[in-house]
């Protein structure tokens, strides 16, 4: 093979590496969702949380929530039909916003990590994420913003 078909080869093969991860990202049930707020609350029906497959039903960990009037996009994780925690997701140390891991948030800024109940687990951050209350009602989750 010599130096232009090796080009081609390797142009193609590259291009068709990303044209396969973009398409395997379409397929993937986003985990980011613009949701409305009504009066002092931001309503996440509970079905944004499963995943159909094959006739069965599984559950994401949790989803991100966003809104316009919001500066911090909210973390919501998902520990069973009746238990979620909803977390802002800015960092308790200079407010940059967090990055969702798994069970993880951490800041990008400095490596500040927090688990998926809000609390601190590594530093410089020195408190916890703010958390919202929630109550669950007709199968929608209302998560206080007071």
């Amino acid at each position: 093979m010599n130096r232009k078909e090796f080009l081609k080869t390797c142009g193609f093969g590259c291009l068709a590496s990303l044209v396969g991860v973009s398409m395997l990202e379409s397929c993937s049930s986003s985990q980011v969702l613009t949701k409305e707020i009504k009066g002092s609350d931001i309503l996440v029906p509970i079905v944004d949380f499963e995943i159909q497959s094959e006739g069965k039903t599984d559950y994401k960990k949790y989803v991100i929530v966003q809104n316009e009037i919001l500066q911090y996009p909210i973390c919501v994780y998902r520990f069973s039909t009746t238990e979620y925690s909803a977390l802002l997701m800015k960092c308790t140390h200079q407010g940059a916003e967090l990055q969702v891991f798994g069970d993880k948030l951490q800041c990008p800024a400095h490596g500040s990590e927090f688990n998926n109940k809000g609390d601190i687990e590594s530093g410089p951050a020195q408190g916890d994420l703010r958390k919202f209350p929630i109550i669950i009602e007709n199968n929608t989750l209302k998560i206080s913003l007071k």
